[in-house]
């Protein structure tokens, strides 16, 4: 789902692929890092995730490693791979502890704040 405001277009500008259905991701948990208008948190980075990430994340307090059974949110683990705000990539970037990127997973939206070059240096795919 999104708008025509907001393609299911990629960064590399071809059409948005799947990040993850194993963890369920997205903010329309559909499995892609689509964006709208509603989602200002803007989901639009598709992550792997490392327990480096992981524990940051944590101590920035969103814990996205512990399970949370009543949301049905098993917890993520390194290796998951997940719609992650673009601002937190930023932030995980200025403190050494970026993920890779799939590119072709990531929402054009992200270059909104992130330039593409960065996430190039990222880049899992």
């Amino acid at each position: 789902m999104s708008s025509e405001r907001y393609p299911s277009l990629n960064v590399l500008g071809g059409r948005l692929e799947l990040c993850s259905q194993d963890p369920l991701t997205g903010y329309f948990r559909n499995g892609r890092c689509d964006s709208g208008p509603m989602d200002a948190g803007q989901h639009t980075v598709c992550a792997v995730m490392t327990d480096e990430f992981l524990a940051m994340s944590k101590y920035l307090g969103n814990d996205l490693s512990t399970p949370r059974p009543e949301y049905g949110f098993a917890g993520l683990k390194a290796g998951d791979q997940w719609c992650l705000c673009a601002t937190r990539f930023i932030q995980a970037h200025a403190e050494g502890a970026a993920p890779k990127v799939r590119l072709a997973a990531t929402h054009m939206r992200a270059l909104d704040v992130i330039p593409l070059e960065l996430l190039q240096s990222y880049a899992a795919d």
